[in-house]
Formats: structure tokens, C-alpha cells, sequence
């Protein structure tokens, strides 16, 4: 059912409404308030659990509906949140909800990258703390319980000349905000106005290049240019070369292909197969995921067989840097120091691209695309980007696409071929 404000003033003790659009999100009565609720099943033990998301009326209809989604996401990502507070409860930790004046900001951003930024991968833990290192400026000994809707809307729209930076900034501290208030560091009926300002109004116009704004689309090559990509292939280096090469092959993700070992491709009855541990990839948090089967047909396989000869059970892609292997940035790089525009290094000589404006996590994107126009049913498709079923569907569906993964992406391979020859 719909939210009826007047259907929620008739609530009696005990009683409950709930929303159909938003499952879990219920608003109960007891004696003295009416509480917005997120019921939920555990992603760890599958029990019964609830949270509160805040008290009626102050809370309204349409904040309880923004704070539910978030957490919705939390408990989609694996976290249980209802065990979460009770481990923070118990860790002896006194709420800074409970000090003089409460939390500042800065504090407020300091509790959420200890307790919950720690466990994102490396990269992403380093971008929030610069996020909250250079961009709370003005505001940072701020009482959070001071912060207006004026104030969270101001200090983001100071920003909005970098609208993918002033959008990041808004939804860390609206998840930090969140965080507090489910961890008792931040008093239950503080407003989250983080969640509401300027939503949708922080959009990319897309990068300036050479002062013309190149727009915010997601690029696909169509056909011809992506034949003419492959045959321009083999003026880069070996290691961009072989980078570009798997991303059309296979549409897997960089950051997987830049770490692929040795000891993860093994030739099977059915052909050569590279499993990706979870850990390595995007789903590595989720905890029904599991590790990433992809097999390597055509160009792909003979690329890796001649680089598993070469650098044996090691990273496939090795390189001198610290992590040790040559990163998906530098095969970026190099895409655009040879687009006809870039003017990186004028006096360096240098072929240029036939084809414009594209990246290589573009491939990823244009493969995917292909095999949509081969006739791949939408489920192979995604399993083959490596994206888990959504919903019940993910859930009880745990067959592994194997053979219908080698079966597309060997189509795949086909068409790129002739793509490749024309």
C-alpha cells in the first residue's frame, strides 16, 4: 500500500503499516511514538532482523524512503546491519553521541572510514580520505547535529563545478551519517539532509577536450570501428596490445585482467579457462559469489598461453611497479596519447588512432554490446561481464553458464574476426 499520513495517525500500540514499493520498510506504533523500521533477512545467517531508520513524524515519508534504500544497498552488499551495531555496542567504544555537543564532522567522517571505509579495497579507502581530507573545508569542527539542510546544500554546491566530485562527497557523507546513526554515535533523530540535497542535480556535462565538452554517454564502437581498432592493435606495446585484446575477447574487467596469474589459466576438457578468485573481483564482498569463470577462445587464448609460457604461475602482465604488475591506467594511457587530439608531449612523434574518443574499459562495454546483437540471452550476457543475477533469481539460481559462456563468447570471437578483416 501507499504512505497514508492518516492511516499512520489511526496506528494503535503494536500495530504496523507497510509500504509495497519498499519491502522491509514498515512504520510501527508503541505507546508513545511511531517508528520507521527496516526489516530484513540476514546475508549471514538468513534469520529475521530489523533496524531503525528514525521516528515519525519527524522522519518523513520520503527521508525514511532515501535512508531505507541505502541501507537496502548495505544489506545487499553482504552486511548485516542489525549485527553490525550490536558489535559496535559491544566493543566498549562510548557513542560519541553521548559526548558534550556530540560528534563534529570531521569526527563523524574519521568514524566511518575506521569502521566502515576499512574494508573497501585499497584504492577505494585512499579516494574517500582524500575526498574528506580536501573537500570539508569550512565545515569540519561543525557540530554534525548543527548541520542544516542550508549548510549540507551550500557546502556541496560550492562543488558543482566538479559535479562527479561533488556527488562522491555527498554520498560519503551521507553513508557516514549513516553510519553514525546506526552505531549510536550520532542521536537517532538527527536529520541525514546529506541524502536529500541536490538530488539529481549533480550530473557530468563529460571531460573538457580542447575547451568542447565531450558529453557524458557511455561509448560503444560500432562495427566498423571496432575492426578498425583491431587491426590498429599492434601499434602499441606488447602489454597494451595484449590488455586491449583480452578486454574484446573476453569483456572482462581491467582490474581483473591486470592482475591475472599464471596459475589461474588451466587448459580443461572443454578448453583453456581462467578463474578469476573472488577476491579479485567486483563481487568480492558479496558473500553468495562466487569466483569467475572465463574462457579463453581465439585471440585471448593465444595471448595468454603465450604469456603463461613466458612469466609461468606469476601476474601474466608483470611489470617493475610497486604492485608488481603493468596497471589497466597505463593501457589508458596510452589510448589517449595516441588519439589524433591528445597534445600530451607535443614534440614526441607518434600514429595516431583511426577511431576517436574511446577508452579501453569502452571494449568492455562494446563486446557486451555484440553479443546482444548475436542473439546472447540477457542472463549469459551478464554472467559473462561477471554481474550477479539480480534478486531471487541470483539467489536460487546457481547454475554456473559454463557452457553457454564458452559457446557466445567463441561466437564472439568469430564476429570480432571478421570485423577484423573487412
Amino acid at each position: 500500500m501507499a504512505f497514508d499520513a492518516r492511516e499512520a495517525r489511526l496506528l494503535q500500540p503494536g500495530q504496523h503499516i507497510t509500504i509495497d514499493d519498499q519491502p522491509g520498510l514498515r512504520l510501527e506504533a508503541t505507546k508513545t511514538r511511531r517508528t520507521w523500521t527496516y526489516r530484513y533477512k540476514s546475508p549471514v545467517d538468513e534469520r529475521m532482523r530489523q533496524v531503525k531508520v528514525g521516528d515519525w513524524p519527524a522522519m518523513s515519508y520520503h527521508a525514511a524512503v532515501a535512508q531505507w534504500e541505502v541501507l537496502r544497498k548495505r544489506r545487499d552488499e553482504g552486511i548485516d546491519l542489525a549485527l553490525e551495531k550490536r558489535e559496535r555496542r559491544q566493543s566498549g567504544r562510548t557513542p560519541a553521541a553521548s559526548r558534550p555537543g556530540g560528534p563534529t564532522v570531521r569526527e563523524v567522517c574519521d568514524i566511518y572510514l575506521e569502521g566502515h571505509i576499512k574494508n573497501r579495497a585499497k584504492k577505494g579507502r585512499d579516494e574517500v580520505a582524500r575526498t574528506f581530507k580536501t573537500m570539508l573545508t569550512g565545515i569540519e569542527e561543525t557540530p554534525a547535529v548543527a548541520v542544516t539542510r542550508k549548510i549540507a546544500f551550500d557546502h556541496i554546491k560550492q562543488y558543482d563545478y566538479a559535479p562527479v566530485q561533488a556527488g562522491n562527497l555527498r554520498r560519503e557523507l551521507g553513508a557516514a551519517w549513516d553510519y553514525c546513526l546506526d552505531s549510536g554515535d550520532l542521536p537517532e533523530d538527527t536529520p541525514n539532509w546529506w541524502r536529500l540535497v541536490l538530488r539529481g542535480k549533480l550530473k557530468s556535462k563529460g571531460h573538457n577536450k580542447l575547451g568542447v565538452k565531450k558529453g557524458a554517454g557511455k561509448r560503444v564502437l560500432s562495427p566498423a570501428e571496432a575492426g578498425q581498432v583491431i587491426r590498429w592493435l599492434p601499434n602499441f606495446s606488447t602489454n597494451v596490445d595484449d590488455m586491449l585484446t583480452i578486454y574484446l575477447w573476453t569483456a572482462v574487467r581491467g582490474a581483473e585482467i591486470e592482475k591475472m596469474e599464471g596459475k589461474e589459466v588451466a587448459e580443461e576438457p572443454t578448453g583453456l579457462w581462467w578463474t578469476i578468485p573472488k577476491a579479485k573481483t567486483k563481487n568480492a564482498h558479496r558473500p553468495d559469489a562466487d569466483d569467475q569463470r572465463v574462457p579463453l577462445v581465439g585471440r585471448a587464448a593465444e595471448v595468454v598461453r603465450r604469456r603463461k609460457e613466458a612469466y609461468g604461475d606469476g601476474y601474466l602482465f608483470p611489470s617493475d611497479s610497486k604492485e608488481g604488475y603493468f596497471p589497466q591506467k597505463s593501457a589508458g594511457v596510452a589510448v589517449y596519447h595516441h588519439m589524433p587530439y591528445c597534445r600530451t608531449a607535443p614534440d614526441r612523434p607518434r600514429v595516431r588512432l583511426p577511431v576517436e574518443n574511446w577508452a579501453p574499459h569502452d571494449l568492455r562495454r562494446t563486446s557486451r554490446t555484440f553479443l546482444a546483437s548475436l542473439g546472447c540471452p540477457r542472463d549469459v550476457g551478464e554472467v559473462i561481464l561477471g554481474h550477479m543475477l539480480e534478486g531471487d533469481e541470483g539467489t536460487y539460481n546457481r547454475y554456473t553458464f559454463d557452457k553457454e559462456r564458452r559457446k557466445w563468447l567463441t561466437k564472439l570471437s568469430d564476429y570480432l574476426e571478421k570485423l577484423a578483416k573487412r
